[in-house]
């Protein structure tokens, strides 16, 4: 067989075939070296080569030559660079991962810390406050404190009362509603920034019923709005405005003089 009929990679494995077929893995060297087994120009080189390897191996080294040869390492193992590592797909693929899911256990970490009794519900006010509109309210020309009888004589209400520091904001007006737990709501527009009040029940309990209240004021956010919860005897207060703390923040501090 003549080795021109092979392709020019075999020709190039062949170039490169060891002595001894006995430890060849590779599938593509194999392949060649079978194809070019009848080859009288391939058996002549191979020949050569073991007789090359012969005369090589006769040869007497020097204990210090071997030795030097023992210790030296002649081709060095290429180092993979951070940078290589970075640029890996693979490895930014794992990277990217890391980031989303350190910043998911941090934001629910974040969201937990900062959570209450209530909160939940707190935050389904601050989007029914965005979503309301004044002709879905009783119109009432009130004070603020002065609606706990309206709520108690209309509703039955009688602990939803509006606490003394807030009592004095004119009112716009204001509705009693139903939640998706069936839980009785207050609300209560002022004219102040436009700020809603919202009176609901605390959470209990399930299996003992007590009262899961919470000390000071908490702020919950949602849609561009910011609430600032307080709870007193079973009752949660929630003033609510479209904005940040910053804008809560002053009346939240005249409420704790």
């Amino acid at each position: 067989m003549n080795t021109q009929r092979l392709s020019r990679r075999q020709r190039a494995l062949l170039n490169c075939a060891p002595i001894s077929e006995e430890r060849i893995r590779d599938r593509s060297m194999r392949s060649a070296l079978f194809r070019a087994s009848n080859s009288n120009e391939f058996a002549n080189q191979r020949s050569f080569d073991r007789a090359v390897a012969s005369l090589v191996g006769a040869i007497p080294i020097p204990p210090e030559t071997a030795e030097w040869f023992s210790k030296k390492e002649l081709i060095a193992t290429p180092g993979r660079t951070w940078k290589k590592t970075a640029r890996n797909p693979a490895a930014l693929a794992i990277g990217i991962a890391v980031v989303v899911i350190a910043g998911v256990f941090v934001f629910q970490l974040l969201g937990r810390l900062n959570d209450f009794p209530g909160s939940a519900t707190a935050r389904k006010l601050l989007t029914i406050a965005g979503s309301t509109r004044s002709v879905l309210l009783d119109p009432v020309n009130a004070d603020a404190g002065t609606l706990s009888d309206l709520f108690f004589m209309k509703h039955g209400l009688e602990h939803y009362d509006v606490p003394a520091e807030f009592a004095d904001f004119p009112t716009i007006g204001c509705r009693v509603f139903d939640d998706d737990e069936s839980r009785r709501i207050a609300q209560i527009w002022v004219t102040e920034k436009r700020m809603q009040f919202f009176l609901f029940p605390v959470e209990r309990d399930v299996k003992t019923g007590a009262v899961l209240g919470f000390p000071g004021w908490r702020y919950v956010h949602q849609e561009g709005w910011v609430g600032a919860v307080t709870e007193h005897n079973g009752v949660c207060f929630r003033a609510a405005l479209r904005g940040g703390e910053r804008d809560l923040a002053p009346y939240i501090s005249k409420s704790k003089e």
